[in-house]
């Protein structure tokens, strides 16, 4: 839907753009910015509405922007209503610029109260705008961008709130794109992918322990709407462009589902801007109190055992830690972090519970002792149900690694393995990432329908032609090349015989090339 406005796309690209030439060139920081001045203004109009309607309904309501307000470190008040976006937008340029600074950012940092974990991650954060002028472009920019999104919400029917959300996923984009700093975002339709294979269900506890942005937490949340939708109306669904149903997710939010999922969804990372973006990523699409903290969960200060249902991740596939900081209930005998996050996530899962996780094609074919461990572990204590080859890619323009998914279910018996040869993901895999149209011939563009459809038909039995993209393998075949689940090792490659034409022939068409050009170029000196 997004990808179809390019006004959208222009403004945002501008907003960006301004940043950097304004002297803010860490994506992170710029990102981070962005973020709080889009907050200010939507918690004006949330209010704004909230207001209206109690006014309307008569219903008791206590507004965030009725009285005063204190100042942090002086004894001065001002009124909290100079707070919202829609009067300190209008103030001159060095007056605002100081006001937001002082006044409204430090509000907006105890805005859930000193308990939440918005409030908790907030502590430390500064509101850095370099100069007026550009706070007054910013703010122009982000007033034209609502203006779209409402004029997008009213023609093309959707709701304001996905649409929104949609915005901001595509300003997260941009730190992805401009690949500093190693945070990267996992692509959307591979989350929605990793969504459809678990199938989680409202109510079942899911956790990310790496989650940056937070966007497997989103596509939880999303999936389990959208089946409640399902349920209820199915005539709300519409197929998004990555061939995913998908519905108008503030068609289902009751009050009581909203707290069931306030209470289901966890997700944990070790940087602290990335925990803000991602509370706020998540607030932006309709959470309103999200709960993401500041954790290491290899460390020994991490203790959350067997508390999931549902885990989905895309962990950091390089990197190595301290021996003496990882947990004790971490046994592999390894530093390496993109191991220990799948032995974590193992050991976070209930009985019972799934985990769907991206991992670099090491952890899946490596000989090394750990990696053959870790195999073991996810096959041997649970059930392995699939293995994904992911196209490298998938990750590009910012990492080129060929990685592949897997999906365990912890407790279970592996008996046999689906393996699944992803050859499209439906966007080129270039740097430019664009998207794929379906083929003439009818084929699909992309293979993730057939992924979804195939996987969930699953059968040993019928799953044994190993030339086709997907199939089968028995566990006593897994174990006995020493837990390799590398795709190619099963996979009977289909090697087409190539008919050549018989030399003389290819010879008298040389020579039949050879004399026109030269009759060519006879014709051509004629001519001078």
């Amino acid at each position: 839907m997004l990808q179809n406005n390019s006004t959208l796309k222009s403004l945002i690209d501008k907003l960006w753009n301004n940043f950097w030439s304004g002297g803010i060139s860490n994506p992170l920081t710029a990102i981070e910015q962005i973020t709080y001045l889009i907050f200010m203004k939507r918690l004006d109009e949330l209010e704004s509405k909230r207001e209206r309607d109690a006014e309307f309904t008569g219903e008791q309501y206590d507004p965030r922007f009725k009285g005063k307000y204190t100042i942090p470190g002086s004894d001065q008040t001002v009124d909290k209503n100079e707070l919202r976006w829609s009067v300190f937008k209008h103030m001159p340029a060095d007056e605002m610029l100081f006001h937001v600074q002082t006044r409204v950012f430090p509000f907006l940092k105890e805005l859930n109260g000193e308990t939440s974990p918005f409030t908790k991650q907030m502590a430390n954060a500064v509101f850095i705008m370099p100069k007026a002028s550009l706070l007054v472009e910013a703010i122009n920019i982000i007033e034209q961008l609502f203006t779209e999104i409402e004029k997008d919400a009213t023609e093309g029917g959707h709701a304001f709130q996905d649409i929104q959300g949609d915005v901001y996923e595509m300003l997260l984009s941009e730190i992805a794109t401009s690949g500093k700093n190693g945070q990267f975002r996992t692509p959307r339709h591979i989350i929605k992918l990793m969504s459809e294979l678990v199938a989680p269900q409202l109510g079942q506890r899911m956790a990310d322990p790496s989650s940056g942005t937070g966007g497997f937490i989103l596509g939880y949340y999303q999936y389990v709407l959208t089946s409640l939708v399902r349920r209820s109306n199915p005539d709300l669904l519409i197929k998004d462009e990555d061939g995913f149903e998908r519905a108008a997710i503030s068609a289902i939010l009751t009050e009581e589902v909203k707290q069931v999922l306030a209470d289901s969804m966890f997700g944990y990372d070790i940087d602290t801007t990335m925990v803000r973006l991602g509370l706020m990523n998540l607030m932006m699409h309709g959470i309103d109190n999200p709960q993401i903290d500041y954790k290491d969960t290899l460390s020994k200060s991490y203790n959350e055992d067997s508390k999931y249902d549902i885990i989905m991740a895309n962990p950091p596939f390089t990197g190595n830690i301290d021996k003496g900081d990882i947990n004790e209930g971490l046994k592999l005998p390894t530093t390496k972090t993109e191991l220990l996050f799948v032995e974590r996530i193992f050991n976070m899962l209930k009985m019972g519970g799934t985990a769907a996780v991206i991992v670099p094609s090491g952890v899946i074919q490596n000989s090394g002792k750990a990696f053959e461990a870790l195999r073991k572990l996810i096959i041997d204590k649970a059930e392995l149900k699939a293995v994904i080859a992911v196209p490298s890619g998938v990750f590009k323009p910012y990492a080129g690694v060929s990685t592949a998914i897997l999906i365990f279910t912890k407790g279970g018996e592996t008996n046999h393995v689906w393996f699944y040869d992803m050859q499209s993901d439906g966007y080129t895999l270039d740097d430019k990432r664009n998207k794929i149209a379906d083929l003439p011939d009818g084929k699909a563009g992309s293979d993730l329908p057939d992924i979804v459809q195939r996987y969930k038909a699953r059968d040993a039995k019928k799953d044994s032609d190993r030339k086709l993209k997907y199939f089968m393998v028995p566990q006593k075949e897994i174990v006995e090349n020493n837990y390799d689940l590398n795709l190619s090792t099963y996979k009977e490659e289909v090697y087409e015989e190539v008919v050549y034409e018989n030399p003389n022939v290819i010879f008298e068409k040389l020579e039949s090339i050879e004399a026109d050009i030269q009759k060519g170029l006879v014709e051509l000196k004629e001519l001078m």
